[in-house]
């Protein structure tokens, strides 16, 4: 917990340095400076798990989100396999996202449902770095295996500016066609619509009962900028804490940030945790750490 609140990180980065392209480490580097991750990984770039728990833990940290990717054309292939060491060192602390490629898995749905057997607590799509639209029928079947497996779907919705990148599949409003075709799962818009679509995104939340923002590469002092045609007290009710890490200064540093931007303690609360635990049915239970 941080400061009396728990705290949840929905969108953290974690792979073997091995697994990724240069664009990936000198961002991590640039935007992470303060933040002390290289220590954090052995000399053949796999994260170490004592050392990455007592991290979290230190932050405040009682659950994050571990995000696999399998897109070779921008970040490289980080497999999900990589990140069983963490989850068997805490799996309280350390929870997996599935993701897949549509240009590289197939069947799709078979793939999704594996990485659920993995234990998998929802998906991560990013059709920027994978060059695919979310509305794509050949996606269907992945959202299908979500449906029965009451796992909600995580969406890069932001720009991009890592090599290899389409940001045009970063529109929130190709989600219209899946929203009305997948009204019972739950979509969280990872970046919030970071760079031209932030009032797509917010009037999607809004909106939508089943839509939410999650707040990963957002400044927090920057929200009410970014928003500035909505009540950003109400549009918080919809928001996710998510940092992005390792490109970023600190976990616990982000969320004060957020804590200080003078909602009311349960909007807070939401923020940090409560929110995610109504999205993702695993996190429903959790109830706090050291």
């Amino acid at each position: 917990m941080l400061d009396g609140r728990l705290l949840i990180d929905a969108h953290v980065h974690a792979p073997k340095l091995s697994t990724l392209r240069p664009a990936w480490v000198e961002w991590a580097k640039e935007f992470g400076a303060k933040n002390p991750w290289p220590a954090l990984f052995d000399d053949d770039g796999a994260p170490i798990p004592e050392l990455m728990d007592a991290h979290f833990a230190e932050q405040g940290v009682d659950a994050l989100l571990l995000f696999a990717e399998y897109s070779p054309k921008a970040t490289g292939i980080q497999p999900i396999e990589d990140y069983l060491p963490l989850v068997k060192h805490n799996p309280t602390r350390f929870r997996l996202m599935a993701n897949v490629n549509p240009h590289l898995h197939h069947p799709l749905g078979d793939e999704v449902a594996r990485q659920v057997e993995l234990g998998a607590v929802g998906l991560k799509l990013h059709p920027v770095h994978a060059g695919f639209a979310v509305n794509d029928p050949m996606l269907y079947p992945a959202y299908q295996v979500c449906r029965e497996a009451n796992i909600p779907i995580t969406i890069h919705c932001g720009t991009s500016t890592f090599p290899g990148s389409s940001s045009k599949y970063a529109d929130p409003t190709l989600l219209d066609d899946v929203l009305r075709d997948f009204p019972d799962l739950n979509f969280v818009l990872a970046h919030g619509g970071r760079g031209w679509w932030y009032d797509a995104a917010a009037f999607l939340a809004l909106s939508r009962d089943n839509v939410w923002i999650e707040l990963s590469g957002l400044p927090p002092s920057k929200l009410g900028e970014y928003y500035a045609k909505y009540d950003l007290a109400r549009l918080a009710r919809k928001f996710l804490f998510g940092t992005d890490w390792p490109g970023m200064p600190g976990v616990a540093r982000n969320a004060r940030a957020v804590a200080a931007l003078g909602w009311d303690e349960e909007t807070v609360r939401n923020v940090w945790a409560g929110n995610a635990q109504r999205v993702f049915p695993a996190l429903a239970d959790l109830s706090g750490g050291e």
